[in-house]
């Protein structure tokens, strides 16, 4: 036989006079005085002849939530009853009525609301949840619960506040299209620029509470709910609360329409096409910019704001972005509301400014790479070229495949233009040197644009006397410039431009050309200039809605038919130039030695 193992540890009995209640309550016991202990610290000193002490002791620990009703009546050597006796009293006559002995006694005066019930009550009326009102003032979330159910408390009338958007009067009243109709008339017909603000009713919600939206969940979950209903209740002191106010905006912006018109429906879920969109936007207008980042806030808090009773969660706000991505038809998304701004804000396209912006890549794969201008080094990266009107605000974007440069881009994003604005219209396209091209510049004129151009390379500067001096107020603004017009050719004649020249307080001259003639030369220089409105949209989104971020992780193949310049050629390029670098070196050797001859300081 094995021998016996030894105790590792042996149990040490409690001193005398000592009861554990349970691992964080004690008595501690001497004569006739006893002392509650909770978490060592003491909470309670009486001499045990006093009864009402006792019981108001028993009753601070059941409804701190230290002990429950069990363990105290073992510890105190009472019954459960008991003490839900004593809680009846106390509830009812407070303090007086503790401690009674056998027999009958005379009548007490039930107790008044106390000053704890009247905190308590106020919480709640400013929307403070029973757990909050339990840490704030010391007490167990069920103590709370117990005393609302006492003062006969009753959560106020919710407001009901869905995002609807203006109903289609050929719609009968009441009716809601199915998800497959509307999947089949969005591929059917094309969305209409003038009638995508319409919408359809919203569902009533089975719901009274909208902080609990279980049976909404239930209906989703038994595939006949295909969108929850917001419901917003009565709240103050909400974080985020402020993003509300940008709701008329999002509903006149035709979004919800345009994408209703184009996804159609989600399926049966809580968390819907609509829901999906509303909150993708809120949420950015918060400055959460990706749905990692929900980690670090409240679902509860976020969902109120979007009118549900928490937010969608990180992985299912990734599940349902991901299902639109699958359906691949975000281009025609973007596409249709271009169509809609174009359609609203035309007078503000008289001037089109495209440039480019630079995401850098930090990853492992092998990405082309591009010149990244704010940190001026060279580096993986992708190109974005984005088209904005003459107040800065974002028409459309289009990723460069392979970080092409300006002057290959900008021919397919003017005949996108072209299709969304028609072919009557002509625009005047902005852009900085990396476009320029005087052949390219003959092709963007006969595609019906005008063009607006810094002057690339060097030319011919203006003597300084030739400038004048031009005032002029321009969209509120006072500009005076010192510039200097006339006509310039390229391409052998063929083309005839303007040149609008600017001589800065330095002394330094900057070159514009456009081929609009109809213009006074301080408003071509105004407009020209006007282009770093797009460069603070460009430091804007970055900061704040970190456009520079990764969208995603997949990555495509590069087109073998692709034009690429020859490696072979670079290295033959660079020993050209090695070569006339060397060939200027003797020149101005020989040269040298040659002028000395003729001036007769050397003999040979």
């Amino acid at each position: 036989m094995s021998p016996e193992q030894q105790i590792l540890l042996e149990f040490c009995p409690p001193p005398a006079g000592v009861i554990s209640v349970n691992d964080r309550v004690c008595l501690h016991s001497k004569g006739l005085r006893r002392v509650v202990v909770v978490h060592g610290v003491i909470v309670a000193h009486y001499d045990m002849r006093d009864r009402a002490a006792e019981e108001y002791a028993m009753l601070t620990l059941l409804d701190s939530g230290y002990a429950d009703q069990k363990e105290i009546a073992r510890a105190f050597r009472c019954s459960e009853r008991s003490i839900r006796r004593y809680a009846q009293r106390f509830e009812l006559s407070g303090l007086p009525a503790l401690g009674r002995t056998a027999g009958r006694r005379a009548a007490i005066a039930p107790k008044e609301t106390d000053g704890r019930d009247r905190m308590i009550l106020r919480m709640k009326e400013k929307g403070f949840s029973n757990r909050g009102i339990a840490q704030r003032l010391g007490l167990a979330e069920n103590s709370v619960r117990k005393r609302l159910r006492r003062l006969r408390w009753q959560p106020p009338p919710e407001a009901l506040l869905p995002f609807l958007e203006n109903r289609d009067e050929a719609q009968a009243p009441g009716a809601v299209a199915s998800s497959s109709r509307i999947a089949e008339s969005s591929r059917a017909n094309a969305v209409n620029p003038e009638k995508v603000t319409t919408g359809e009713q919203l569902p009533a919600s089975f719901d009274v509470n909208p902080l609990d939206r279980s049976l909404d969940r239930l209906l989703a979950a038994m595939g006949k709910l295909e969108d929850a209903t917001p419901m917003f209740a009565r709240t103050e002191n909400l974080p985020g609360a402020g993003v509300l106010l940008a709701i008329p905006a999002l509903v006149g912006s035709g979004l919800l329409s345009v994408a209703r018109k184009i996804y159609g429906s989600l399926g049966p879920a809580f968390y819907g096409l609509r829901t999906t969109l509303v909150t993708s936007v809120l949420l950015a207008l918060l400055r959460i910019p990706r749905p990692e980042t929900l980690k670090e806030y409240s679902p509860g808090d976020l969902g109120r704001i979007v009118g549900l009773d928490r937010i969608p969660e990180v992985k299912t706000l990734r599940r349902k972005l991901a299902r639109l991505a699958v359906v691949k038809r975000s281009r025609e998304l973007g596409l249709e509301m271009a169509r809609l701004r174009i359609a609203e804000r035309g007078r503000t396209l008289g001037f089109l400014y495209v440039d480019g912006h630079v995401r850098t890549y930090h990853g492992q794969r092998a990405i082309p790479k591009a010149y990244v201008t704010r940190k001026r080094i060279a580096g993986p990266a992708t190109t974005d070229y984005w088209v904005n009107d003459q107040k800065g605000d974002p028409l459309f974007v289009v990723t460069a495949e392979a970080n092409a440069a300006m002057s290959r881009m900008l021919i397919p994003i003017l005949q996108e233009v072209r299709n969304l604005i028609g072919t009557k219209r002509r625009l005047t396209v902005v852009f900085d040197r990396g476009g320029w091209s005087p052949r390219l510049f003959q092709s963007i004129l006969d595609m019906g644009f005008d063009i607006l151009t810094y002057r690339k390379g060097r030319f011919r500067h203006v003597a300084e006397k030739r400038f004048v001096l031009r005032k002029a107020r321009l969209q509120g603004r006072r500009v005076q410039y010192l510039l200097h017009d006339q006509a310039v050719r390229f391409l052998k004649g063929k083309l005839r431009l303007r040149q609008v020249t600017r001589l800065t307080e330095t002394k330094h001259q900057t070159a514009v050309m456009t081929s609009r003639w109809d213009l006074r030369d301080i408003v071509v220089a105004y407009r020209m200039f006007e282009r770093w409105r797009q460069e603070n949209f460009f430091k804007y989104m970055r900061q704040e809605f970190l456009i520079d971020a990764l969208v995603d992780y997949e990555t495509e193949p590069d087109d073998p038919n692709r034009s690429i310049p020859n490696p072979a050629r670079k290295v033959v390029d660079k020993e050209l130039r090695n070569a006339r670098a060397r060939y200027a070196k003797l020149q101005e050797k020989y040269g040298s030695t040659a002028l000395d001859y003729l001036e007769g300081r050397t003999t040979t």
